[in-house]
């Protein structure tokens, strides 16, 4: 049986704005409760800079999840 639908590097292309956004937003929080212990807080660009290529593979190991969760659904993989 073939594979229907998307395939995981599309899903991860859909994805990858929200995946980043996630990541920075997290980067820029982590720096602010590291800021408590004297760290110094992440600037808007390191925080989006960071977010990005935190974001990347991240997003790739959720579009491949997806993409088993598909495949699972329509049978053609065992879960």
């Amino acid at each position: 049986m073939t594979r229907q639908g998307w395939s995981t590097r599309r899903i991860a292309l859909a994805l990858y704005p929200f995946g980043a956004g996630a990541a920075a937003v997290n980067v820029f929080f982590a720096s602010l409760i590291l800021s408590w212990i004297g760290g110094p807080i992440a600037s808007t660009a390191w925080s989006i800079g960071l977010g990005c290529l935190i974001g990347l593979p991240a997003t790739w190991y959720f579009a491949r999840h997806i993409r088993h969760l598909m495949d699972v659904s329509d049978g053609t993989e065992a879960p």
